[in-house]
């Protein structure tokens, strides 16, 4: 009788593609159909409705009741003209995923279909059931969302969806959009300051966010085969296939058909949602893949990605697929990262970040890009913890990803224009016809876009006009590191300025004020460049000769928010209050323990009741063999030794389970959530995980293949 791994892997082999049709042939046709964006309001609404819309959008201004009423009554048109019955506030609690709940537009008393403005403003769903870090408890249930006029309304799975804020009865945020929102008022003051010294026109800067999206698709039938997938999002278990990534053929390559009908579709549908995704293309690992969209608003950005990885979740089901958004699903083969693209925008249309051919820009695009160097080298350890996670900790430092160090990439123009700049203020450097650039005092010229190398190993790279924050992982949500940079930038900036004002103070001229303040910035954050390897062990070790933390743990890199210096930026931007930091601490400790002990329970759960029991009836075979040739008066060496290796490693594998067991018993006794995160780190996941594994992957090696209960790494990566 067949096995449920070769059922699952009949079912996936003959696997028929599903294809997709888009509305039209041109995007442009059904871009944003499904959005109930400016156009459809600007037609919709009066023209006086429209603009208290739009100053609340631009400017944050707050939308009276009336006015709520009438778009209340648009939206539902629009929504009902689409064959919608139901809406709802769509939010994002510190789960690390969306969260909704659909109310009915019809009223039975009434007997028609109704949509109040207070119902489009503001919902009360239950905070004490999401995690809340003892804001709440259990008997206050009572928490708010309320609408976000600034991102727009979109219908998903048949559902009017309003994005919102959720915060508690007593007012703190308890999800990632509201610290973000707050975060990009701070960065915009703070910007604005520093941009008036160059153009007094500058009136607002906007952060801009494009997410490049990393994810591993995989069959249906073979991921449901797999408990640690199903439970855990990644394999806990599974030997390298004799091909993995070596050969760099997948990077790039043709996208195998039935991935690429399941991308088409899920294409069609997020553009219909107004996301406006841009690239596909093969990732390194085999099953590997990605997707970019073109750069948005940050909010708008965060909100979008949060969405498409939900769209992809839904359309892989229908082509009998299932996606994989863990950092590192499989060992051996790279892990998937959220590549954050973030750039400043102002609203003349510069951004900050583009060097050009005109000196005062270039002095501004300077200004910007030390200010910012600043920013990462001074909280580091606030960026680390930003982007901490269990599943992140497997990819971070794995040879294929940039390191738990963090650092700055500029490439070698920029790096030496900023070493010339602190020595002495001028510079001329000439490499070609394409690159120039003198630098003084007086006169600031052109700086050639792009005139340097771009580095994959790097955590946080300057690549032409942005920054990208490459150590951001696959799962996450974007929110939380951007908020920590919004913040950090502003902080920065905001010292600067004030720097500059002392420097002009004093009697010097505005130009020499701010080359003289850049010159002390570039000298006080050098440590923090680094143009290597960044997977290298010898920047580990220039790393620590530095000063510069080595977090590899996210429970010691959390204890990051409960350092002073970052809560009080927090505060004195007006982004998390102390009571904010210490309840998302304690979520993310919370949430860091119950992904380890899951991926533990698994582990346990498959040795003892998959790999020993099927283990054990190998070796009971190869004992029958040995005693057959015995008996014979045949050599039954190689049947003997066979016999061993595979006791040696059950007996490994059965030890080794049983004393972690133990470890997390122990630890669930602790009180204190610190050390019992700690714990689950040093002596549950560092002490047993690659041992116990280990053992089960020699096993993998040893047991006849068609006994053997789990689908194979070769099976999952390489059959589409």
């Amino acid at each position: 009788m067949a096995t449920l791994r070769q059922k699952a892997l009949l079912l996936a082999q003959n696997r028929p593609s599903v294809s997709a049709t888009a509305p039209s042939l041109k995007i442009s046709d059904y871009f944003g159909v499904n959005v109930f964006g400016k156009k459809q309001m600007k037609e919709s609404l009066a023209p006086t409705v429209y603009k208290k819309v739009e100053e609340a959008i631009e400017k944050g201004a707050k939308i009276d009741p009336s006015t709520a009423e009438e778009i209340a009554s648009a939206v539902k048109t629009w929504a009902l003209s689409k064959g919608v019955t139901h809406y709802t506030h769509w939010f994002q609690p510190l789960t690390g995923s969306t969260a909704e709940k659909h109310d009915a537009f019809f009223d039975a008393h009434a007997g028609i279909e109704k949509f109040k403005g207070s119902a489009l403003v503001q919902q009360e769903p239950d905070a004490s059931s999401f995690p809340n870090g003892g804001i709440r408890s259990t008997f206050e249930a009572r928490g708010y969302t309320a609408w976000d006029p600034s991102s727009p309304i979109f219908i998903f799975s048949n559902t009017l969806c309003i994005p919102t804020i959720f915060v508690a009865y007593t007012g703190e945020a308890l999800d990632y959009k509201t610290p973000l929102l707050k975060s990009i008022e701070a960065i915009n003051d703070a910007s604005v300051a520093i941009c008036q010294l160059f153009d007094r026109n500058v009136r607002k800067v906007t952060p801009s966010l494009g997410v490049e999206q990393e994810y591993f698709v995989i069959d249906k039938a073979l991921f449901a085969t797999r408990p640690d997938l199903v439970m855990a999002g990644r394999s806990v278990y599974g030997h390298n296939p004799a091909r993995g990534q070596q050969l760099e053929d997948h990077y790039f390559g043709s996208i195998p058909t039935r991935v690429k009908d399941f991308m088409l579709d899920f294409e069609i549908e997020a553009l219909k949602l107004g996301i406006p995704v841009s690239t596909r293309h093969n990732e390194v690992a085999p099953g590997q893949f990605e997707v970019a969209p073109l750069f948005e608003e940050i909010n708008k950005a965060v909100d979008h990605n949060q969405l498409l990885m939900d769209l992809m979740d839904k359309v892989a089901e229908k082509h009998n697929l299932k996606v994989l958004f863990h950092e590192k699903p499989f060992a051996g083969v790279n892990g998937s990262g959220k590549h954050n693209n973030w750039s400043l925008i102002t609203d003349t249309g510069v951004n900050l970040f583009q060097p050009s051919n005109s000196a005062r820009e270039n002095l501004q695009f300077l200004t910007f890009l030390v200010g910012t160097i600043k920013a990462v080298y001074d909280y580091a350890d606030l960026l680390r913890a930003s982007i901490a996670s269990a599943g992140n900790d497997h990819r971070l430092g794995a040879n294929e990803a940039p390191p738990a160090i963090i650092s700055v990439f500029l490439g070698s123009t920029l790096s030496g224009i900023l070493d010339e700049l602190e020595k002495n203020g001028n510079i001329k450097i000439e490499k070609g016809d394409n690159m120039y650039m003198k630098l003084g005092i007086s006169k600031i010229p052109e700086i050639i876009l792009d005139n340097t190398d771009r580095n994959r190993t790097s955590p946080f790279a300057f690549t032409g006009n942005k920054f990208e924050f490459r150590a951001v992982g696959s799962n996450a949500n974007s929110a939380e590191p951007m908020t920590a940079l919004n913040v950090i930038v502003a902080e920065v900036l905001k010292q600067m300025a004030k720097d500059i004002e002392k420097e002009i103070s004093a009697g010097k001229e505005k130009k020499i004020a701010i080359v003289n303040v850049l010159r002390k910035y570039i000298k006080d954050s050098k440590k923090v460049r680094f143009e290597g390897d960044g997977y290298s062990e010898e920047w580990e070790k220039e790393a620590e000769k530095r000063g510069l933390s080595n977090l590899k743990s996210t429970p010691f890199a959390l204890d990051t928010y409960s350092d002073k210096k970052v809560i009080e930026i927090f505060q004195k931007h007006n982004v998390l209050s102390h009571v904010e930091l210490h309840a998302r601490h304690e979520i993310m400790l919370e949430n860091y323990i119950k992904k380890v002990q899951i991926e533990s329970r698994v582990m346990g759960d498959l040795a003892l009741n998959h790999i020993i029991p099927t283990a054990i009836l190998y070796q009971n075979k190869l004992i029958e063999n040995a005693n057959g040739l015995k008996g014979l008066g045949l050599d039954n060496t190689a049947a003997i030794e066979t016999i061993k290796e595979v006791s040696k490693h059950l007996e490994s594998l059965k030890s080794n389970v049983n004393q972690m067991i133990d470890a997390r018993k122990k630890l669930n006794k602790e009180d204190d959530i610190v050390k019992r995160a700690k714990g689950y780190s040093t002596d549950v996941k560092d002490a047993f995980f690659d041992k116990i594994r280990y053992a089960v992957d020699k096993l993998e090696l040893l047991v006849d293949d068609e006994s053997w209960p789990l689908v194979k790494y070769r099976e999952m990566l390489f059959i589409k």
